[in-house]
């Protein structure tokens, strides 16, 4: 008579469960012992396996952690609250030229009463902070830039209802407050409960504000986009508000939209994001080559990170080098140097206007291209266009960037449940419904009446983003500007992140 036993262990629910199957011949039986996850046996091995803090039977960080799980079912179970979310104050981006950085910004609501704030779009850090108890910050009056029409504002912890949090401190927990909309439901209203830096500008970069902060580089806060369990992204999905996705779009006019929720059409095409040392901390993705006009370079695969906080493109250095070659065989025009301007490969255009501009792919390791709507940065002056350049840059790393100008034309779906980019062509406007969805507020008012007449408008006299607006008299190129100013916010991140699970754990025992 054979007689088989296998021994193996499941978790069900909140119990783990120990199985032992005996058959013998025909006949069957299955014994079983139900083992409570925070049991003594499951102890054993947890904690010496990952040196796991193991709650005191009964205690109230026991209770805490069964109930946060409970919570996380039933939300698993309902699925997301919303199709896609907005800022309340619209969907609508802007670009806000040299003054800012030349990066997107948005206004975002926090608080109640709601304080209105001017943040950059940036997909490359975590972080959503904005200034407060400012001492020396950079200016919050609109009469010191030349695109803004209302103040700038700094937040106050005393002065919000929905302020979670019993002192300032370093993060804050307040209400984001959004709006939703879909093919199926009217436009309603949404508050989110948020984790964010509430910073006095002066300390992030030493005792004294300096830098591209002064000269207007996200004076009013910043809207880290990024994979950490600490961005809004990430806050909106575990909350259960919408999918673990999002989606930005940038127009060739500029403008733009950002929808949290959003998955992205059928057709759009996908490669997927690759961990760094094991884990996805960004959105890195893997470029098998490079393509000018009809030509495919060789060697040009490498690894580059899709940001949104940085406003143009940088290939590693050997890529580089293949690349500009290639497109300067192939570009039909006089080779010039303009003054103030970073980019090493710049040309002339005639009286004619600009000549044919190479197109720019590149191609991925699951067989998608992506091909760049706009790879060159036109010169304008009095008369029109009097020159353009090749907008990439050397990175100076074995990892590349792909910045805002190589977007430009793309709805960029960030999909963060499967691990994926993707991509399609779009105008911006056609996720859904236009009177469903609008770019501006409900009231049909623009937050902010901005100029539409950017650096790259024909009917303007071009200056280099170097040294356009307030930047310094000495040139800068907007690599030195990106670079420090993700120094800074790095040395943020660092000893905010370090207490962030100390205050994510705090605030759940104080709702309790």
């Amino acid at each position: 008579m054979a007689i088989w036993k296998v021994s193996f262990a499941a978790v069900v629910v909140g119990l783990t469960m120990a199985v032992e199957c005996g058959v013998v011949a025909a006949d069957m039986f299955y014994s079983s012992k139900l083992v409570h996850r925070f049991s003594d046996e499951v102890k054993k091995l947890r904690v010496s396996r990952n040196g796991e803090v193991w709650p005191q039977h009964r205690s109230l960080e026991y209770y805490g952690r069964l109930m946060s799980s409970d919570l996380q079912r039933q939300k698993m179970k309902l699925g997301p609250q919303f199709q896609l979310l907005f800022p309340s104050e619209g969907s609508k981006t802007m670009p806000l030229g040299n003054d800012f950085g030349w990066l997107h910004y948005m206004y975002i609501d926090i608080g109640t009463p709601t304080v209105s704030f001017l943040v950059a779009l940036d997909a490359g850090s975590d972080l959503l902070w904005v200034p407060c108890e400012c001492v020396q910050c950079a200016p919050l009056s609109a009469s010191y830039y030349s695109s803004l029409d209302k103040d700038l504002n700094e937040y106050n912890p005393s002065g919000s209802s929905t302020n979670d949090t019993s002192t300032s401190g370093v993060l804050v927990e307040d209400i984001l407050h959004l709006a939703s909309g879909s093919r199926m439901t009217a436009n309603s209203s949404a508050r989110a409960p948020v984790i964010f830096g509430c910073v006095p500008l002066s300390n992030l970069c030493g005792s004294k504000q300096t830098g591209g902060y002064l000269n207007g580089v996200a004076p009013d806060g910043l809207l880290g986009l990024g994979p950490g369990e600490i961005s809004v992204p990430s806050r909106l999905a575990k909350a259960g508000f919408v999918r673990n996705c999002f989606s930005l779009c940038f127009k060739e006019d500029d403008s733009g939209r950002i929808f949290f929720g959003d998955q992205g059409p059928a057709t759009q095409q996908i490669t997927s994001f690759l961990p760094s040392d094991g884990q996805f901390v960004t959105y890195l993705v893997g470029v098998e080559s490079c393509c000018v006009g009809s030509s495919c370079i060789e060697q040009t695969n490498f690894k580059a990170i899709v940001d949104s906080g940085t406003s143009f493109t940088f290939l590693p250095d050997q890529i580089y080098d293949r690349v500009v070659k290639e497109f300067d065989r192939e570009v039909n025009a006089t080779k010039a140097s303009f003054e103030g301007y970073p980019w090493q490969y710049c040309y002339k255009s005639s009286s004619e206007g600009l000549p044919k501009i190479p197109s720019f792919t590149l191609k991925f390791m699951t067989n998608s291209t992506f091909i760049v709507q706009d790879p060159v940065f036109v010169i304008y002056g009095s008369q029109g266009a009097v020159g353009f350049c090749l907008a990439v840059e050397p990175s100076g790393i074995d990892i590349g960037t792909i910045g805002q100008n190589f977007m430009t034309g793309y709805r960029m779906v960030f999909d963060r449940e499967n691990l994926k980019l993707g991509w399609s062509l779009s105008d911006c406007q056609d996720l859904t419904d236009s009177n469903r969805l609008p770019m501006t507020p409900a009231n049909g008012s623009s937050p902010n009446s901005l100029p539409t007449d950017q650096q790259n408008s024909p009917n303007s006299s071009g200056v280099a983003p170097a040294v356009a607006g307030r930047t310094p008299s000495k040139s800068a190129a907007p690599t030195n500007r990106r670079i420090s100013f993700k120094l800074c916010l790095t040395k943020l991140l660092f000893p905010l992140l370090l207490v962030s699970s100390n205050f994510r754990q705090s605030m759940y025992t104080l709702t309790l």
